[in-house]
């Protein structure tokens, strides 16, 4: 394995000023790998904020086809990262090789679909209201909209995905996208990981003839504060926990100029099991609930944290079954040992309060993370308690069991925002608790129908968002190529010859992109 030496990347070049070593650890035996990176001082995340400032209004001018080649680029300089890469994240985080050559084909194919839209032009939201000179009591100036890229954008890398949530990610993809310059955190949990691709994102750069402070990344622990902070920055991107999403935004918004937080936090996503259904495939059901919930060793955002089924034999049946399937499941290693030490204080306080009984799972202990099943009285639900709505990291889940229809819209009503729910029926009993769905559009971002929530494809509908705490922003998606108007803002002129607006909103229509004229959507010119 190579051995590395991590300095930290400000304006296209590395920077070393730093004197604290940090190292990263085998996620399996808690050795330290080859080489060591170096904590960035204040003055090195001041200078990688204004390289960002400085890049900004080159980039965000260059022409959409020359982003989407820089975008295209990134995704062919990942795709060529080889089996040592390969080893490397698989260390780092104790996932399998398979799945991380998976989420390399995930982070490349979305630079490449955001490269798309790029060339589509829709990005751009181009409104067009010409003048009505003759118009009574008043005229009407000529108006002209279109959105540009907010600023330099501060992204933190999450843990459970080290390339499609990280260096890469989803947040870089789009804010680059966006035409914003991007400062990189990189996650303490996998630091080599990230100076591979942050290599390969600045040979891109350079191929590309990118501004040199396009890209910028940093190290270190306690560096994030002094980012948000930094008046450069406009928007901040983050997946994580709900401590650190929540002192994010507080932050930001604390700031001189306060500035959105785009964080996507905390999620038990409900997976609501209607009788008929359990009736019919109740012991199919069991197995692939297992698998969803242990898949990854629980360590999805998506991961099924609430199970909910209605009082009858049907479901009982169902819970032997599901406990049974989640006794058989193997202990699995986390991604870094402080998610280890989340997981044990979690399963701590379940086994801790009074109004939840354990099903199944062996007695956590030992260096890997034990599958758990838990069960919970409904009242806990009804009422508001917190700890039965709080994410535990890891490969458990609750179960609860309700009278009837009554008492599970009451037990919905109680839940706080989430990233997904599940819906598991039959044809004909789904039609029958449509109202359902009316129900939980107001409590989550996206709705499944006899599916499993741990997997997010990346496309044009996908949503990856959700009501507080699943995000602090619910009107975005951190998945998906929505994502990118997170990062941008509508700008207007008014009255301005055809000679100085810009080209998305001149007359001739140069770049040929669809645009909302008088009200009606077209891509032709204007006489």
């Amino acid at each position: 394995m190579t051995t590395l030496f991590g300095h930290n990347y400000i304006g296209g070049r590395r920077s070393a000023e730093g004197r604290v070593q940090l190292h990263s650890l085998d996620a399996s035996s808690g050795e330290a790998l080859p080489g060591s990176f170096l904590q960035a001082t204040e003055s090195e995340v001041d200078a990688a904020a204004k390289a960002a400032a400085a890049a900004y209004p080159i980039y965000r001018n260059l022409s959409a086809e020359k982003r989407a080649r820089f975008l295209d680029a990134i995704a062919d300089e990942i795709d060529g990262l080889g089996d040592e890469f390969v080893a490397t994240v698989c260390r780092e985080t104790a996932l399998p090789a398979g799945r991380i050559q998976g989420e390399r084909g995930r982070t490349s194919g979305q630079m490449r679909l955001f490269a798309k839209v790029l060339r589509r032009g829709d990005f751009y939201g181009a409104r067009i209201d010409r003048a009505l000179p003759e118009r009574q009591p008043l005229p009407r100036p000529d108006l002209r909209q279109y959105r540009i890229a907010l600023g330099p954008v501060a992204v933190f890398g999450a843990s459970n995905f080290p390339l499609a949530f990280s260096t890469a990610g989803g947040d870089t993809a789009s804010a680059l996208a966006a035409g914003c310059p991007v400062v990189f955190k990189a996650h303490s949990g996998h630091m080599a990981t990230a100076q591979w691709v942050a290599d390969a994102i600045i040979r891109a750069a350079e191929r590309t003839e990118m501004p040199a402070g396009v890209f910028n990344m940093i190290y270190g622990g306690g560096v994030g504060e002094w980012l948000v902070k930094h008046p450069a920055i406009q928007a901040v991107g983050f997946t994580g926990s709900l401590k650190g999403g929540n002192a994010l935004s507080h932050m930001a918004a604390t700031r001189p100029q306060p500035i959105p937080v785009f964080a996507e936090m905390s999620s038990i996503n409900p997976v609501i099991l209607l009788p008929e259904a359990l009736k019919v495939r109740g012991e199919k059901i069991a197995a692939e609930l297992t698998g969803s919930v242990t898949l990854g060793c629980g360590q999805f955002c998506t991961n099924p944290g609430l199970i909910i089924g209605q009082r009858s034999p049907q479901f009982s049946a169902f819970l032997e079954q599901f406990s049974a399937r989640m006794n058989e499941q193997p202990a699995q290693t986390m991604l870094n040992a402080g998610a280890l030490v989340s997981y044990s204080h979690g399963l701590n306080e379940l086994h801790e309060h009074p109004g939840l009984t354990h099903l199944a799972g062996l007695p956590q202990q030992g260096d890997q993370a034990r599958p758990q099943l838990f069960k919970a009285d409904v009242s806990l639900l009804l009422k508001g308690d917190e700890l039965l709505q709080e994410e535990v990291f890891g490969p458990t889940t609750i179960v609860i069991e309700v009278e009837d229809q009554t008492q599970l819209s009451a037990a919905l009503y109680g839940l706080r925002g989430q990233l997904t729910a599940t819906l598991i029926g039959e044809a004909q009993e789904l039609l029958e608790h449509r109202w359902l769905t009316e129900l939980l559009q107001e409590k989550v971002g996206r709705i499944l129908l006899n599916g499993y929530p741990t997997g997010v494809e990346v496309c044009e509908a996908m949503v990856h968002g959700g009501p507080y705490p699943a995000t602090s922003d619910p009107r975005g998606t951190s998945v998906g190529t929505l994502a990118i108007e997170r990062f941008l803002r509508p700008v207007c002129f008014q009255n301005y010859p055809d000679a100085l607006l810009p080209e998305a909103l001149q007359n001739a229509n140069p770049l040929g992109i669809q645009r909302l004229v008088d009200g009606v959507s077209t891509r032709e010119p204007l006489s």
